[in-house]
């Protein structure tokens, strides 16, 4: 399958509906920064600048599916407790998902408190009950599912071993889905898949497959045999391994395994890469697409989201980046993003205390100057943005016969630098638009521009940022080159003379 084929598939998805039937957790993020060592014993000190839910376990799944543009009805149990509360006001916010939770008496909330500095998890704290749910909020668990697979094209069935997914209750979802003609696919946990028998596919790592089977499987061998027993033995359409680096395993109940390698990245977090990559499954899954494709998909989703931290939704437009540019040799899928999507990137960056770094220019064809500058941004903080304009910006700003390369190509070099995060396009003649919305904590312009008025220097200085003035490489720019080439490039009567002297 081509690119342009994946692209298509991508798409094509429409907005199909996908039940998610699981265990609800509510994910509590503590961020700050570690200055010091406790008197009172050696360990750090965590000084609090941020604090923030996010829904987490099955609820991390459909999250997911309503980012990549589905919909989708969310089906377990919450406590009736302050964390329930605040998990049922962040599930009304997410727009096309449809909550339907028990509330238990017998058992609280799942809360999973995470304590973050620098981009790394300090310490996690747990406040759970595992133990099974009482029998008639079992069986309301149970009656919701069975109603929230009316209309779906799928449903995933999300087990975090919290009581939510019983033998029982799955064995009734997906013999009822069965009758209904909904694929019903697995997240599973645990080492007895018996409860899962009769679902369409389960999507265990390598190391939950090995402890579901006792199989090794730290060979692609290993892998297939695993998936071959887990087919067999669960009357599965299709095992789904995934190998983490060495990307994913499908392996059908017949017909031969297919491997499809992980997407290169900078692992950043881990933290729900499976929900990404069931949900994007179940999408594909339900939008009529084949177990390869699903994989395929998929592969990419939970590539692009171990590249960030926490557990955070993909965009559809993400994906078909990340697809674009994994074909192109270089990833800058994650860096060349819309006003909207930069101004949710750089909340998260916030809330973890660091420093955002704007600067702006036309950026055709990059040279020896550029770079120089972009490492001294680099320098001033922590996320380095670019605005670039936009063609038509270019044009009124430089003349008719520029820019000589087109904003996408450009954002695209841009991207492939590690000293930059991000890009974003603007269309005016001045970024200040774009300035109010990012939000700098530092605004960097070259040195010519030191003595004039510089565009959103005010706005950032309002806010307690700051304006610096980078050194500039004398004699580097796109202009001198532009001038050279045109020097040094042979006229007409040259190269007439040339292809008459070679005939």
């Amino acid at each position: 399958m081509s690119t342009a084929d994946l692209i298509e598939i991508i798409d094509a998805l429409g907005k199909p509906k996908v039940a998610v039937v699981g265990d609800l957790i509510l994910d509590h993020y503590v961020f700050g920064a570690v200055s010091r060592i406790s008197p009172e014993a050696p360990i750090p000190v965590l000084h609090v600048r941020k604090e923030e839910d996010r829904l987490g376990g099955a609820a991390n799944v459909a999250a997911n599916i309503l980012s990549l543009g589905g919909r989708s009805t969310l089906v377990g149990a919450i406590g009736r407790d302050e964390p329930g509360s605040r998990f049922r006001k962040l599930a009304q916010a997410a727009r096309g998902l449809e909550l339907d939770a028990a509330q238990t008496r017998s058992r609280p909330t799942v809360l999973k408190t995470r304590m973050v500095s620098q981009n790394q998890q300090m310490l996690r704290v747990d406040r759970e009950s595992s133990g099974a749910l009482l029998a008639d909020e079992l069986q309301d668990v149970s009656d919701r599912a069975l109603k929230a697979l009316k209309g779906v094209g799928a449903l995933v069935l999300s087990d975090y071993g919290k009581g939510v997914v019983t033998p029982a209750s799955a064995q009734a979802l997906i013999a009822q889905a069965a009758r209904a003609g909904v694929p019903v696919i697995v997240d599973p946990k645990g080492r007895d898949y018996s409860r899962y028998k009769g679902a369409t596919a389960v999507t265990p790592n390598r190391s939950e497959a090995e402890a579901a089977t006792g199989i090794d499987c730290s060979s692609m061998e290993g892998v297939e045999e695993a998936g071959r027993l887990l087919c067999k033995q669960l009357k599965l359409k299709a095992a789904v391994i995934t190998l983490s680096a060495e990307g994913v395993a499908v392996i059908p109940a017949r017909g031969e395994m297919a491997h499809f390698p992980a997407q290169a990245r900078s692992v950043y977090d881990v933290t729900g890469a499976g929900d990404t990559f069931i949900a994007a499954f179940a999408m594909c899954v339900a939008a009529r697409a084949d177990f390869n494709t699903a994989a395929r998909v998929a592969n990419y989703a939970a590539a692009l989201k171990v590249a960030r931290f926490g557990a955070v939704a993909i965009t559809r437009e993400e994906l078909r980046r990340s697809v674009i540019s994994a074909h192109e040799g270089f990833d800058h899928a994650g860096k060349v993003m819309t006003h909207a999507e930069l101004v949710e990137a750089l909340a998260e960056h916030r809330k973890r205390g660091e420093q955002i770094v704007f600067t702006n220019g036309c950026f055709d064809l990059l040279h020896q100057g550029h770079v120089t500058y972009l490492n001294f941004c680099r320098g001033q903080g922590d996320v380095v943005v670019i605005g670039l304009n936009s063609d038509a910006s270019v044009r009124r700003l430089k003349g008719p016969t520029r820019p000589v390369n087109e904003a996408e190509a450009r954002a695209r070099v841009l991207a492939a630098l590690s000293d930059v995060d991000y890009v974003t396009v603007f269309e005016d003649d001045t970024p200040e638009k774009l300035i109010r919305k990012v939000k700098p904590d530092v605004l960097v312009k070259g040195e010519d521009w030191s003595g004039k008025r510089v565009a959103g220097a005010d706005f950032v200085e309002s806010n307690g940022g700051r304006v610096v003035f980078a050194p500039l490489v004398q004699g580097k720019s796109t202009t001198n080159l532009i001038a050279k080439a045109k020097q040094t490039s042979p006229g007409p009567k040259a190269r007439a003379s040339r292809v008459k002297a070679a005939r």
